[in-house]
């Protein structure tokens, strides 16, 4: 199994912790609790993650995890946003490379630099084809694809194939949600992902995009 990635850095602002660390031992103990989540997480799945759990094997007592964690939900919505995190990150590196290397297919490279996040993420895996979904990682969930899909529209841009719209924008979201779709049902049953499937995704996509673009 990889070594948790879970970064405090990409949560501290949660609304779902209680406070804010802002001693450097506090961040290091939140820190230790959210790789012991993740690692919970990855072994036994969501409902593993129960705060006396987590505490116990993250060698904090349970009013010092409620400090900054009060229930499984936070401790869930935590994870979440470390995932959508590095997700976002990586699409804006993409964003970068695009207007320097000037992809010649640029489905491909999206779905083949996501498709090695989810092989490599076991964590977000183990979240989403769950059941311990809450509520506001949902909505966190739908905020997160608009802006993936803003990074998609900042890509056609940078690559020149398209003018700045709100159609495009539409398109943009469309083609991230057909994706996000794809890529969960071709991991679904197979941690390498279904290759077959990933495949007809990059057809299906290239095709759509395609046609996008062709407009302008």
């Amino acid at each position: 199994m990889n070594e948790p990635t879970t970064d405090l850095g990409r949560t501290a602002g949660l609304a779902s912790l209680r406070r804010t660390p802002q001693q450097a031992r506090s961040r290091a103990r939140l820190a230790r609790v959210l790789e012991t989540a993740e690692r919970v997480l990855v072994d036994e799945g969501v409902e593993a993650l129960t705060t006396t759990r987590i505490a116990a094997e993250a060698r904090v007592s349970v009013g010092s995890l409620y400090q900054y964690l009060p229930d499984r939900g936070a401790i869930i919505e935590a994870l979440a946003a470390g995932y959508f995190a590095k997700l976002e990150a990586t699409m804006d590196d993409l964003v970068g490379a695009a207007a320097a290397e000037r992809w010649s297919d640029p489905v491909g490279v999206l779905i083949d630099a996501y498709t090695e996040i989810y092989r490599t993420e076991h964590g977000f895996r183990a979240l989403w084809f769950g059941s311990g979904l809450t509520e506001r990682t949902r909505t966190a969930d739908r905020e997160h694809k608009r802006r993936m899909a803003d990074g998609i529209r900042r890509i056609l841009l940078a690559l020149g194939l398209a003018t700045d719209d709100e159609a495009l924008a539409r398109s943009c979201h469309a083609a991230i949600l057909t994706a996000d779709a794809l890529a969960q049902e071709a991991f679904r049953s197979d941690t390498r992902g279904d290759a077959a499937l990933l495949d007809e995704a990059k057809t299906m996509l290239r095709g759509y995009l395609t046609a996008v673009t062709a407009r302008y």
